[in-house]
């Protein structure tokens, strides 16, 4: 038997979703570990940190701008956020859509917080009071505990949100938001430890690479569970996007994991990164097209 969602209408989303969900995936991955390494690394890692709040924040500016962009008519974008008529807040507890548009916001004004404070610490900016918000900090630990935690939410919501849709695949399963959410952690450790290599902190990008590693066979379990749980469903993906989620498990984690284990020099330790990240992006991508060409 056929889905029910086979009969529903597509939204028709195109690239600046999949960037979104994407880039939001690595900021929200990149604060959540520079947030970790900061409560349990004890400053061992106080650069790569640093790195995480510098990475998070300039994204998510760009998730907003691809979020605006594909709304069409631009200028309304603050209606998911203000009722048009009353100036009240919109806030629908009810839709993963409207919560994860305060989650992204909330967790930007954490995010700005934390990346002024490590511009402020190093000298970029000469704002004293914007160093009581550094990380190290009392009050800036506080900021990025409560980032951290809208970073887990915006990581995973985009799956969820896929799921309410009653599209072909994204409804037939309850494992996106799972998917999304591993993958995010994967792709973040992956930006983190190849932009942070240049550092000369080689003790916190092999500590990066093992978390990577983990993750990525914990990624390919979850993209089983998800092909396992869609049943019958899954059929439609034999054809060109069922190809391409298999070229990106094998070249976006097999090979990732092979390099990591067999130790190619300086060289593999770049490209390992890289095919996570690229992979990372084909993932979401072969999720949001194989579903909207079903219509």
């Amino acid at each position: 038997m056929i889905s029910s969602t086979f009969a529903t209408a597509s939204p028709h989303w195109r690239w600046f979703i999949v960037g979104y969900f994407f880039l939001g995936g690595l900021a929200a991955g990149s604060y959540f570990l520079a947030t970790l390494m900061d409560l349990f690394a004890r400053g061992r890692h106080r650069g790569l940190a640093n790195l995480g709040y510098l990475i998070a924040f300039p994204l998510l500016c760009v998730c907003g701008l691809l979020l605006t962009l594909d709304l069409g008519r631009s200028a309304r974008f603050w209606h998911m956020l203000i009722q048009s008529e009353t100036f009240r807040p919109m806030i629908k507890t009810y839709s993963p859509m409207s919560l994860g548009a305060w989650a992204l916001l909330l967790f930007g004004g954490c995010a700005f917080l934390s990346f002024i404070a490590v511009l402020a610490e190093r000298g970029w900016l000469s704002w004293p009071v914007v160093r009581r918000l550094s990380p190290s900090a009392p009050v800036g630990r506080l900021v990025t505990v409560i980032g951290m935690l809208l970073g887990f939410y915006v990581a995973g919501y985009t799956g969820v949100l896929l799921a309410v849709t009653n599209r072909p695949i994204w409804a037939d399963t309850t494992l996106l938001g799972l998917t999304f959410l591993i993958s995010a952690a994967s792709t973040s450790a992956a930006l983190l430890a190849l932009v942070g290599s240049r550092g000369g902190e080689s003790d916190g990008i092999h500590a990066l690479e093992r978390f990577d590693a983990t993750v990525l066979v914990l990624e390919v379990l979850a993209i089983g569970a998800l092909i396992a749980s869609l049943g019958p469903v899954a059929v439609v993906w034999l054809n060109g996007w069922g190809v391409l989620l298999a070229v990106m498990v094998l070249g976006g984690i097999a090979l990732p994991l092979y390099l990591h284990v067999a130790g190619h020099g300086r060289s593999g330790r770049a490209i390992g990164p890289a095919l996570v990240l690229v992979g990372g992006f084909l993932l979401r991508a072969v999720i949001i097209f194989s579903s909207d060409t079903l219509s």
